[in-house]
């Protein structure tokens, strides 16, 4: 076991993958010899060579057209668009192609690739480099879609996408790349090495990609989240007193759905928290999965806490982002209804 941050465990991730089967090849925009804008492809290429970690054209239509292009013929691509908010020019490749192809060719051919992009704000980066796009992945059938929160999670996750024989969409928010993040902005931040999730296995091994994870047992309420928002949910949590249970889904689609079924039913409250904008937002599928199975139990309405309907600010940055403060408001609400 290793202390890593979120970096070095996926990092970690696709050197085993590399070392381990020989199909697969990591290459996306700036990856190979400067290894990833966000550092999590560094030294690659060095180890492994030009032809299996190399860099492309910034065309992210391109990239995943190759992609797949490749993994119709054996390999496994790995690649990685330099942020969410670029991923729109592949929309076509992604849905139309990577999606349908195991479908339309009656599982002759399959898309084993995962595409990595950073995603979420909180790192000032405005409307083009804080976008969390999940929502548009979960609506298309054929595509996996993963957010990961931590870095044992995160290797884990990664590998057993590298593994699947599906199209994966892997989702790494930025912001707790060094550590995680509570929303507390004007707080010095916790780096990994101090989180006990930052406990990583050097080596191989597989976190199971449809499944939730409870991060904080309770029994007010439930809390339904992912990536940097689990931090969120907990913060909130401390600072209110309320005995929330607070699941981290790790896979969005497909859901674990009988792990939030258990904890609704067993707290009859529900808070759905994400950054991405509320309408159309995942949080909105989740809210109907939990009315549909829980209604019965449920002794107040459903609560959503999600980013505005608005392009990410830059000035008005945590005004967008929802805080601790903001989940407090929700905690309190679903508690007194």
């Amino acid at each position: 076991m290793s202390k890593m941050t979120m970096i070095q465990a996926l990092r970690s991730a696709m050197d085993v993958m590399l070392g381990r089967d020989e199909n697969v090849v990591v290459f996306g925009e700036d990856v190979g010899y400067f290894g990833g804008v966000f550092r999590c492809t560094e030294g690659l290429q060095a180890k492994y060579g030009r032809q299996r970690v190399f860099d492309s054209p910034i065309a992210e239509g391109g990239i995943v057209g190759t992609a797949i292009g490749m993994a119709a013929y054996g390999l496994r691509p790995v690649v990685e668009l330099q942020f969410a908010d670029y991923f729109y020019p592949a929309s076509d490749q992604i849905v139309s192609e990577a999606a349908r192809l195991r479908y339309r060719s009656a599982g002759d051919f399959t898309a084993p690739i995962v595409i990595r992009m950073p995603c979420g704000g909180g790192i000032y980066g405005g409307q083009t480099h804080s976008q969390s796009p999940e929502a548009l992945f979960t609506h298309v059938c054929g595509l996996r879609t993963v957010m990961p929160s931590n870095p044992y999670d995160a290797k884990g996750l990664l590998i057993a996408a590298i593994e699947c024989d599906d199209p994966v969409i892997f989702l790494e928010p930025k912001r707790i790349y060094p550590g995680p993040f509570d929303g507390h902005h004007d707080q010095p931040m916790v780096p990994w090495s101090a989180h006990p999730a930052s406990e990583v296995p050097e080596g191989h091994y597989t976190v199971p990609l449809d499944s939730a994870r409870v991060v904080r047992a309770g029994d007010d309420l439930t809390v339904l989240t992912y990536g940097t928002m689990v931090y969120v949910a907990e913060a909130a949590a401390r600072e209110t007193g309320v005995d929330a249970e607070v699941i981290d889904l790790r896979s969005l689609w497909p859901l674990d759905l009988p792990a939030i079924v258990a904890s609704v039913e067993k707290t009859g409250r529900c808070v759905v928290l994400h950054e991405a904008t509320r309408t159309s937002g995942f949080g909105a599928e989740l809210a109907a999965l939990v009315q549909e199975h829980c209604f019965y139990h449920l002794e107040a309405p459903i609560e959503r806490v999600a980013g505005w309907d608005t392009p990410y600010p830059h000035a008005l940055e945590w005004s967008y982002f929802p805080g601790p403060a903001r989940v407090a408001q929700a905690y309190r609400k679903v508690m007194t209804s």
